[in-house]
């Protein structure tokens, strides 16, 4: 019976959280660490160029340290910007997250479908390319938000964020056009369904939301394969590129992700040390 895998799973923060919450019920076996490059979040507010190299750097590290079979790139503005680097650079698998229009267009009946991501993800081109292979005949509204993932990582960290702030956020992803109004809105920044339960008491009207992860966790199934034991993995390691301290809250959050809160630190150097692996299954 082969070893269960080692699955890495990055974020800019903890948003990817409800990313590696699929994954690994649907590889109870592996081996999970997630990596936060939280000392530099939130990633959109860096230039394009500062964040190809970071993102980069911290791999080199991870990749290095880790050893995984597997990466899972949680997290919509990387993986439109820095996923072929990725891919080119490391002989190893990256599954990566991106906005779900065409799932969300396919299966909308009003034909009005908005996309809910960081101010990046909505300007990047990958995104605009989508709409236009698969918008199928939807009229796509694009919202792009600067404050919801610090809310959804505010939040997670017992934090109060109010409701009216949240609301100002989301109300342009409800339009109403020739009798018709938004039914689906794609969640395109990993952090926002951890406020799913609040977006959706928020919500003007009710909508479907479009959460990615369960599509990834089918994707790393159709990469790696299915469990290849019963036997339960150990807690999921923390990696927090910051080095900060848990909040009491954190730790709540995180047991009931089934992560360690013994978090360790990594720090991208100026030489890290180069690990390529042979692709997995």
């Amino acid at each position: 019976m082969p070893s269960p895998p080692t699955i890495l799973v990055f974020d800019s923060g903890l948003g990817g959280l409800t990313v590696y919450r699929e994954v690994a019920v649907a590889r109870p076996d592996a081996r999970f660490v997630y990596a936060a490059d939280d000392a530099f979040f939130p990633y959109g507010d860096h230039a394009e160029p500062q964040l190809i190299a970071r993102v980069l750097a911290v791999m080199d590290n991870l990749i290095a340290d880790v050893r995984p079979e597997l990466v899972v790139i949680a997290c919509n503005t990387a993986s439109t910007l820095v996923l072929p680097h990725l891919r080119k650079k490391f002989s190893l698998p990256f599954v990566g997250t991106v906005p779900a229009i065409k799932p969300a267009c396919a299966s909308s009946k009003s034909k009005l479908v908005s996309v809910l991501g960081t101010e990046a993800t909505v300007a990047r081109e990958y995104t605009h390319a989508l709409i236009r292979d698969f918008s199928q005949g939807c009229a796509v509204t694009l919202v792009g938000s600067r404050r919801l993932a610090k809310m959804a990582e505010d939040d997670l960290n017992g934090h109060m964020v109010a409701d009216a702030d949240i609301l100002a956020e989301i109300r342009p992803c409800f339009v109403t056009a020739s009798g018709a109004r938004t039914d689906t809105i794609v969640l395109a920044c990993t952090h926002y369904p951890l406020l799913l339960d609040r977006l959706k008491k928020l919500a003007p009207w009710p909508v479907e939301w479009i959460d990615p992860a369960p599509a990834i966790a089918r994707r790393v199934i159709e990469l790696l394969g299915p469990p290849a034991s019963t036997n339960p993995a150990p807690p999921a390691r923390l990696i927090l590129t910051s080095g900060r301290m848990s909040s009491p809250a954190l730790k709540a959050v995180l047991a009931r992700f089934g992560i360690s809160d013994n978090a360790t630190s990594l720090t991208p150097s100026p030489r890290p040390p180069k690990y390529r692996p042979s692709r997995g299954p």
